[in-house]
């Protein structure tokens, strides 16, 4: 699976992409020489607005995506995103991400969540996510609508226009 670094103008796309299940590193004080780093020791591929940071990886023969600046919807970043490295973009509940850590999140229990989340959150879900760094739990509240139509909209997308293997 690829591994993703992204640079700190597109943290709500690093989110998303954790949420789909990709190891994706990204916090607002990486450098562009620590995104570089990070990509040559663990093979990552660069996400990035910044026109020169994408220049450098190039040059570095690093794989790298860039993500013009008049792309400001999610969709459009996560089709752009996809269709560069071929990612399916599917939300699979065994292998999403901690949005804000990017720890591989466990599928857990009621009682194990039972003291983070308010009561009528407990009685109303049955499938709990929780995230050992961070210490959260998650689940599938009224948000997800919007994540699921989201992912049906990047889909229908990459069906009409099959992906490329080409890196930027």
């Amino acid at each position: 699976m690829v591994k993703i670094v992204v640079d700190s103008m597109l943290g709500n796309l690093a989110r998303w992409l954790r949420v789909l299940g990709y190891d994706t590193e990204y916090s607002r004080k990486m450098r562009d020489s620590d995104i570089l780093e990070i990509a040559i020791r663990e093979g990552r591929v660069i996400i990035t607005r910044d026109r020169g940071l994408h220049r450098k990886a190039v040059k570095k023969n690093l794989k790298s995506v860039y993500v013009s600046p008049d792309l400001t919807d999610v969709v459009d970043m996560l089709t752009l995103v996809a269709k560069t490295l071929g990612l399916s973009i599917r939300f699979d509940k065994g292998s999403t991400r901690c949005p804000l850590c990017n720890t591989k999140l466990d599928i857990v229990p009621k009682a194990r969540v039972a003291s983070l989340v308010p009561p009528e959150v407990l009685n109303k879900y049955d499938t709990f996510w929780y995230c050992v760094k961070c210490r959260k739990a998650y689940w599938q509240g009224n948000h997800w609508k919007t994540i699921n139509d989201t992912i049906d909209i990047v889909r229908s997308r990459l069906n009409a226009n099959p992906p490329q293997e080409s890196f930027n």
